[in-house]
Order: structure tokens, then C-alpha cells, then sequence
């Protein structure tokens, strides 16, 4: 369900219920953790010696630091990791919560509102964080025919053929020059892997060549995949982009209140590639996932959290929705609210075609 898993030590009932304990009171209070407090709120007869003995054992698998001279401690991103993929005790939204969704939701869909941007801020509202939606993909479009033309300083002309009728042309600037011999055997190679497949199918394969080693990929394939997966970055138009709500909802946390960090963040939302990037992770995993911190891969994301799942018309994934925030986030709370307003947001969409 989650992503990018770790390898989970072995640790015993006790000690992951008292990692459970330690992780559930940080994400609550944002404070370390000391062995009285585990020891007074845990419900097992256990002494705060015995408790810091525990703590000794969970800090030096990895799982817990401490952050200053305090006897605290707090989850390191390996225990915030174990704790969303083998520890977490999800909350489901109560009957009541839901209904309110689903009434937001129709009302969205029988007005003349932007149904993603509305779902956006919904899961904005809900969580006080970033909302981000990626505009429903047309999965039935096919690539027909790619071709490359060479221009000066580095540039390459990219003509995409979709459905047999529309055309898209896209200036790459590549790291090199290219010569016309070499750019036309890049096309007849990625028309040969990928003419036919739908739009989406195309994007999940260029993510998997890509994610190839250099030992299993010549130069020339090398240079074909990375010209195509520019030329699809460059496609990503308001139509096959993302929309964000909430932003500045992020200034509130205060682990997020460094003027870089912001900065870097707000330039990652501005361009969104980097966010597009890892959504199409989703796309590929047809499932939730939650990336902490460094797991997105990209060093603008290393302070936050995404918590993405696909949403679905009549059975067909057609984009991703989720949520953006503090690495120290309420993950029970946010993982429903995320998957419900997923099925909310592909059956409005489907009963609006």
C-alpha cells in the first residue's frame, strides 16, 4: 500500500508498541518523547529505566534519535517508514464525515465548477495542508508517430502524432548536439517500442527505461528515451497538469518556516515537474503510496510528505490526487480522507460525462 517499504527489523511486541507509542505522541505534540511519558501513557508495566533501555535498542537499529541533550526522542524518517507501513492504526472517517464529503462532492458536480480544483481545495480544507489533483488524463489517446529534427545550439524539434489527427511540436534543448542520422534512429526506435500505446502507457514505460541501468541500455537508446521523456515534460500543458491548493498552508508548520526551504518548495510547486514525477509513480502503482522525506528522490521534497493514491473513472486509473505536508504529519487521518475523496472524485466525474 505505501511505497517505498524498508526492510522491517525484527523487534518485539513490546518494542513496537512502544515505537508505536513514541511515533503517534511526536506526530501529535511535534516534541521528543522521553521514557516517563512512554511510561505513564503506554499501558505496560514497565519502568522508565526498562523504557530507555528499549529506546537504546529502537536508536541504534535506526529507528529513533535524539535530537539534542534532552532525554527525549524522536522517529528518524527509517521509524516514521516502519510506523506507516507496519505500525499505523489508520482512523476511518465516520459516517457523518463521509455523507458531508459526498454531499460537498454532488454539489460540486451538479454546479459549473472545476471538479479538480474543487478536490483540491476539499483536501486542503480537510488536512490544512497542500492539496494537489492531477488533471484527468485521456487514456484512450494514442501515440501514433514521434519524429526529431535537429536545430541550432542543442535544440531538437520533437512532432508528436496523437489519435491520427492532432500534432504536437516541442523545442527540446538536450545536452548535446544531435545530427539528423542520429535523431532519426531514435524515432524509428521509440516508434518501434512505444507507437500504438496509450498516452499514459508511454509515460509509465519512459519511467521504466529510465529507471534502467546504463549497462543494460546503449547510448543510442540512452538518447532516445531521455529526448522522449522531454518531449512528454514539455507536453505537460494545464490540461495534463496539476492543481495545487493550499500552499501557503505549509508556512504554519513550523519545521517548514525556513525562508530556503519554502523557497525551494513554492520553485517545486511553480514548475510541478518534479511533483508530476513522482505522482506518475502512483500511476504506475495503481495504489496509495506515501513518500517521507528524501523517498520522493528529489532534494526540494526531503522536508515534506506526500500521501497519494490514483483516482478512477468506470475502472480506469485517470490521475492522481493527494496531499503535501510536514513529514510530521497525522498519517491515520490524512491516508482515509486521501483514499475517500479519491472514489468521490471518480464517481462525480463519471456520472458528469
Amino acid at each position: 500500500m505505501m511505497g517505498k517499504k524498508t526492510l522491517e527489523p525484527e523487534l518485539s511486541d513490546r518494542a513496537r508498541h512502544l515505537l508505536r507509542m513514541l511515533v503517534e505522541r511526536y506526530l501529535h505534540d511535534g516534541q521528543p518523547v522521553g521514557s516517563r511519558t512512554l511510561s505513564r501513557d503506554s499501558g505496560l508495566d514497565l519502568s522508565p529505566a526498562t523504557i530507555r533501555n528499549v529506546m537504546a535498542d529502537l536508536e541504534e537499529m535506526g529507528l529513533v534519535s535524539s535530537p539534542h541533550t534532552s532525554a527525549g526522542r524522536i522517529p528518524t524518517p527509517k521509524g516514521l517508514r516502519l510506523f506507516v507501513d507496519a505500525l499505523i492504526k489508520v482512523q476511518p472517517l465516520s459516517d457523518a464525515e463521509i455523507r458531508k464529503l459526498q454531499q460537498e462532492m454532488e454539489a460540486i458536480r451538479t454546479g459549473d465548477g472545476d471538479m479538480v480544483l474543487s478536490a483540491s481545495n476539499l483536501l486542503s480544507a480537510l488536512t490544512r495542508m497542500t492539496g494537489v489533483v492531477t488533471m484527468p488524463r485521456r487514456s484512450q489517446s494514442a501515440l501514433r508517430q514521434i519524429e526529431f529534427l535537429p536545430l541550432s545550439d542543442h535544440r531538437v524539434l520533437a512532432i508528436l502524432v496523437i489519435d491520427e489527427k492532432e500534432v504536437q511540436n516541442r523545442i527540446l534543448h538536450m545536452d548535446r548536439g544531435y545530427s539528423a542520422s542520429e535523431l532519426r534512429e531514435a524515432a524509428n526506435y521509440l516508434n518501434e517500442q512505444f507507437a500504438g500505446k496509450s498516452l499514459v502507457r508511454v509515460r509509465e514505460r519512459l519511467l521504466e527505461e529510465l529507471a534502467q541501468t546504463r549497462e543494460t541500455m546503449n547510448a543510442m537508446m540512452q538518447g532516445a528515451i531521455q529526448m522522449a521523456q522531454r518531449a512528454f515534460d514539455a507536453s505537460d500543458d494545464p490540461a495534463q497538469g496539476l492543481v495545487l491548493a493550499g500552499e501557503t498552508n505549509l508556512m504554519e508548520f513550523a519545521e517548514l518556516s525556513d525562508i530556503e526551504r519554502l523557497r525551494s518548495l513554492f520553485d517545486a510547486f511553480a514548475r510541478q515537474r518534479d511533483i508530476l514525477h513522482l505522482l506518475d509513480r502512483c500511476l504506475a502503482a495503481e495504489s496509495l503510496q506515501i513518500f517521507i522525506g528524501e523517498e520522493s528522490g528529489y532534494k526540494m521534497l526531503e522536508s515534506v510528505s506526500v500521501v497519494a493514491t490514483p483516482y478512477y473513472i468506470a475502472d480506469e486509473v485517470v490521475g492522481v490526487l493527494g496531499v503535501i505536508g510536514p513529514t510530521r504529519m497525522a498519517y491515520d487521518r490524512v491516508i482515509p480522507i486521501v483514499d475517500i475523496t479519491a472514489r468521490l472524485l471518480g464517481t462525480a466525474l463519471k456520472s458528469r460525462d
